[in-house]
C-alpha cells in the first residue's frame, strides 16, 4: 500500500503585495509544488495537493480533513500575514499527522528578525548591529553608516530594492517610512556588511548534515549595492536579475567552508530546526561569518539555492524531496514512543518499515 502524501501550499488570492508589484513572489509557490508533486510521483507515494486560503479557521478545516499519512509542507503563510506561516506544522502536530519540514515554534520565531538577532548575539554568534525604528523613534538612530532598511517579519526579500542601503539621515529617513506604511509596524535597520555573501542549508534532525556552501555572485555596476533584492529574485528583465547568481559549491578555503558550515549548524541548533533550513550570512570586517537572514521554509524548487546545494552533494531532486519525507518520519518516529499506525505502516513508499529503520539507523 502506497504512502499518502498531501502538498500543503498558499493558494494564491489578491492580496498587498499586488499593490507594491510583489505578487511574483506568491506565485513562486506554485513552481515548488508541481516539481515536488512530480518527483512524488517518481518515488512512489499516492499524492494529492491541499491548497490553503483564508479565512483561517477554513484552513483550519481542510487540514484536519486530511486522510493522509504525512504532510509535503510548502505554506508560506497566508499573503499580508506572515504570522500564519506556522498554522500547518501547529495543525498537524494536534492531530498526530508528520510534516515536513520545520515545526511551527521555529516558523514564528524566525518571522520575527528582531527576536532571532537577539537570540544570536547571546548566544555569541555574530550578526550586524541593529535598531528598530519607525519614523516618531528615528532620533534614537546610533548605528553607522552604511545600513539596510528591512521589513521586520517578512521573506522571499519583500521590501528590498537598491534604495533599501542608506548612507545618510535623509534617506534612512525615507526608507524608514516607506516600510513602515507598506507593511506596519516598525523597519529593522541594520549596519550594512558589504563582504562575500554566502549561504548554506541545513539538513537532518538530532543528527544535521550542512549541505555544500554557495556564494552569491554579484556582477553589478558600482552605484548598485550587492544585495538580494525583490527584482534580484522575481524580476528577469532587471539589472539585479541579470547580475546576480550563485556559485556551488563556493570557490572558499576550506577553513572558510568550516565556519559558514558550523556557523549555519549552530544557527539550526539554536532556534530548533529540524527537517531543513537555510542560512544566510556575509563575512564581516574581521573575517567572520555574520548571520544576515535564517529562512527555516526556503524556496526547494529546482532553481533554488537549497536544491543546487543538494546536487552539489550529489543528491539529485527525487532523492532531496525523499530526504525531506524520510526526515519528517523520523521526526515524528522519536518524538512519539509509540509511533502513529501511519507511521509503523507507512514509513516507505512502498511500506518497507524495516528498510526504513535500517536506512535511518533506528
Amino acid at each position: 500500500m502506497r504512502m499518502r502524501v498531501a502538498i500543503a501550499y498558499n493558494e494564491p488570492y489578491p492580496s498587498r503585495y499586488d499593490a507594491a508589484g510583489e505578487e511574483k513572489a506568491v506565485l513562486g509557490v506554485l513552481q515548488a509544488v508541481a516539481a515536488v508533486h512530480q518527483a512524488l510521483l517518481e518515488l512512489g507515494y499516492h499524492v494529492t495537493r491541499a491548497p490553503l486560503a483564508p479565512p483561517l479557521e477554513q484552513a483550519r478545516k481542510k487540514i484536519r480533513s486530511l486522510d493522509v499519512d504525512l504532510v509535503f509542507n510548502l505554506f508560506e503563510g497566508f499573503c499580508g500575514r506572515p504570522e500564519t506561516e506556522a498554522l500547518v506544522p501547529e495543525a498537524l502536530s494536534k492531530l498526530g499527522i508528520p510534516c515536513t519540514g520545520c515545526p511551527g515554534k521555529m516558523l514564528r520565531l524566525a518571522l520575527d528578525k528582531v527576536k532571532v538577532k537577539v537570540l544570536l548575539k547571546t548566544a555569541g554568534i555574530p550578526t550586524p548591529d541593529f535598531q528598530l525604528l519607525n519614523h516618531h523613534a528615528l532620533h534614537m538612530f546610533q548605528l553607522s553608516y552604511p545600513c539596510i532598511v528591512k521589513p521586520r517579519g517578512e521573506d522571499a526579500s519583500h521590501g528590498l530594492t537598491e534604495k533599501s542601503v542608506v548612507t545618510d539621515f535623509a534617506s534612512l529617513k525615507k526608507q524608514v517610512r516607506l516600510i513602515t506604511g507598506a507593511y506596519g509596524g516598525s523597519a529593522l535597520v541594520e549596519e550594512f556588511v558589504d563582504g562575500r555573501e554566502f549561504n548554506a542549508t541545513v539538513l537532518g534532525n538530532s543528527q544535521c548534515t550542512v549541505l555544500p556552501v554557495s556564494e552569491i555572485a554579484y556582477s553589478l555596476p558600482p552605484e548598485m549595492p550587492r544585495i538580494l533584492t525583490f527584482a534580484s529574485k522575481w524580476e528577469p528583465a532587471s539589472l539585479y536579475y541579470q547580475g546576480t547568481g550563485a556559485v556551488c559549491p563556493a570557490k572558499i578555503e576550506a577553513e572558510a567552508q568550516e565556519r559558514i558550515s558550523q556557523t549555519a549548524l549552530a544557527v539550526f541548533k539554536l532556534l530548533g530546526g529540524q527537517g531543513y533550513a537555510r542560512v544566510d550570512m556575509r563575512m564581516n570586517q574581521e573575517g567572520q561569518p555574520s548571520v544576515i537572514e535564517v529562512n527555516p521554509n526556503p524556496d526547494i524548487s529546482p532553481d533554488s539555492g537549497a536544491v543546487r546545494q543538494a546536487e552539489a552533494a550529489g543528491m539529485p531532486y527525487p532523492q532531496f524531496i525523499e530526504k525531506i519525507v524520510q526526515l519528517a518520519l523520523e521526526k515524528e518516529y522519536h518524538e512519539n514512543k509509540n509511533p502513529s499506525d501511519a507511521t509503523k505502516r507507512q514509513a516507505s513508499p512502498d511500506g518497507n518499515t524495516a528498510e526504513y529503520a535500517r536506512i535511518q539507523g533506528i
